[in-house]
């Protein structure tokens, strides 16, 4: 496994990747993954590509995990993730351990097209914005108009004792190429980050959206809110002071959104 620090990697790569990035490379990289479905009497993985620190491993049928082999993204960095999810397959992608951002401006953008009665669920483990962090997250997604998708995320504003880096993630969706949700965060602002107006003294920020054929219900708790969209979708958004309560104040929206979710 490739040990990765600000002045670049100790080692060439990993076994089976594409990164050729050696110590005396200047710090920041663009690496990049790609997962793609095919029907094959059910889902296969035709294609299961990626580069350090994006590492890709297949551990179920339909299922993929991201496991970190090196550390990142650091400053200057660019990881770009593309997921294809062909008509009537299913994919499930899940993540080893949270993403720690470090110090410095980076990038990840992820691309996801879901084809008609097709499924995608993405729901990796949370990320961690390191003070002097500068990250920006992209996401596109693209859904037939009957796909379904459940799309999770989840900030954690710096490690313990230390103030958050800043992030700015936006997420555009469309169905059948029309606007779904058009959504973006900021994080780390130091002139409204602790106004309660905006995150107060909560330490996490989550969200998920459920695409698809949904009942229209709108619930109200303590930080957590459930909102159907124009389109066939829902949005949860929940505030919490640790990572553990995120994740079950998420699961409670997630579950009023979708009632077959257990």
């Amino acid at each position: 496994m490739p040990i990765r620090s600000p002045n670049g990697w100790s080692a060439s790569s990993t076994p089976g990747s594409t990164s050729t990035r050696t110590r005396s490379d200047p710090p920041g990289l663009h690496a990049r993954a790609v997962i793609r479905t095919e029907h094959d009497d059910g889902t296969r993985l035709e294609t299961l590509r990626s580069d350090p620190p994006l590492t890709l491993r297949q551990t179920g049928a339909g299922v993929v995990h991201l496991v970190s082999t090196a550390a990142g993204p650091l400053g200057g960095d660019h990881l770009d993730l593309t997921i294809d999810v062909a008509p009537l397959t299913s994919l499930s992608v899940f993540s080893v351990a949270s993403t720690l951002a470090l110090p410095g401006r980076s990038l990840l953008t992820v691309t996801a097209r879901v084809g008609s009665g097709a499924s995608l669920h993405y729901s990796p483990e949370p990320i961690v914005l390191a003070d002097g962090c500068d990250l920006r997250v992209q996401v596109r997604l693209e859904l037939a108009p009957d796909a379904s998708v459940f799309w999770r995320e989840e900030l954690v504003f710096g490690r313990h004792g230390e103030p958050s880096g800043r992030c700015h993630t936006r997420l555009d969706a469309t169905v059948g190429g029309v606007p779904l949700l058009r959504q973006e965060l900021v994080i780390g602002d130091p002139a409204t980050h602790d106004s309660p107006a905006v995150f107060g003294s909560a330490r996490c920020a989550g969200s998920t959206l459920l695409a698809g054929d949904l009942p229209r219900e709108r619930h109200l708790a303590n930080g957590c809110a459930v909102l159907p969209l124009a389109g066939p979708g829902t949005l949860v958004s929940a505030l919490a002071p640790d990572t553990v309560e995120l994740r079950r104040r998420l699961e409670w929206g997630e579950r009023l959104a979708d009632k077959t979710l257990p």
